[in-house]
């Protein structure tokens, strides 16, 4: 399973963005998927989960309310829906799925997120 992100970019603060990560292969309905991010100098944190079939999300104290995470199992896509975002959501944003448990083996390359004060 390859997958890639898109959607990063430079964004002020309270402003929005939104995730994509597109996966190859035809098990990714079959993943349990999240989104990790790493800020300089920080540990990967897990920001936000959903299990295969959609039904259940988990998401960090940090970003609750603000984000959303979701799958379309349809077009082997996940998603993240920024909102209200902080210079502290400055990270390069992951995306990983796994068969088994978080985080699985399956890593995308990241994509830069930048929020200007």
């Amino acid at each position: 399973v390859q997958l890639v992100e898109s959607g990063g970019g430079l964004v002020q603060a309270g402003g929005s963005l939104r995730l994509s990560c597109a996966a190859s292969g035809s098990t990714f309905s079959s993943l349990s998927m999240a989104w990790y991010r790493q800020g300089l100098g920080k540990q990967r944190e897990l920001v936000a989960a959903i299990l295969n079939g959609g039904g259940y999300t988990n998401y960090a104290d940090s970003v609750k309310g603000r984000f959303t995470i979701s799958r379309d199992n349809a077009k082997n896509t996940m998603y993240l829906q920024m909102n209200s975002l902080k210079p502290e959501d400055t990270a390069v944003y992951y995306c990983n799925g796994g068969t088994e448990y978080l985080p699985g083996d399956y890593w995308g390359q990241g994509t830069q997120v930048t929020v200007s004060s």
